[in-house]
């Protein structure tokens, strides 16, 4: 087992492609958090920010899963 590169490869990601896209996930919750907690002071400020980050990244999760599990065109051509 190959901590640095099973689980990137299971995704159908190189250590590096997911070194990105999970370091960019990391920074876009901590940004959402903050805007959270500030959101609980000031309860005008930040209305959608915390659901609409979770939404955008839920999607782009599941349309690169999607993308990545969907046969290709050529594959299919191929049949």
């Amino acid at each position: 087992m190959n901590v640095f590169t099973d689980h990137p490869a299971s995704v159908g990601e190189s250590y590096g492609e997911h070194l990105k896209v999970a370091t960019g996930f990391g920074f876009a919750l901590i940004a959402s958090g903050l805007a959270c907690l500030v959101h609980g002071l000031v309860p005008a400020l930040f209305v959608r920010t915390g659901s609409d980050t979770v939404t955008r990244l839920h999607d782009r999760m599941v349309l690169n899963r999607r993308r990545r599990d969907a046969p290709s065109a050529s594959a299919e051509l191929a049949r």
